[in-house]
């Protein structure tokens, strides 16, 4: 089953976030909870969290990318 890694909305208006850095590489294990990722948008620094446990299997967003709120940022394989 694969689940999506998607960028959440922090409120405060914020509609996109670049993706600051990627704890966690493809092909690595990444428990539910655990942050793989860090977002920085106009305000404030996200981190983002697994929403599953598995494997990280895609990343959608580089490091350095500008993703709108809600994107797909990332796959995880249980």
């Amino acid at each position: 089953m694969t689940t999506d890694i998607i960028l959440p909305s922090s409120g405060m208006g914020i509609e996109e976030a670049t993706i600051v850095r990627w704890l966690k590489k493809v092909g690595e294990a990444v428990s539910e909870g655990e942050i793989v990722a860090e977002v920085e948008t106009a305000k404030a620094s996200v981190e983002i969290e697994a929403p599953a446990s598995g494997i990280l299997t895609t990343i959608v967003a580089p490091e350095g990318a500008t993703v709108e709120v809600n994107a797909i940022i990332g796959t995880i394989d249980a």
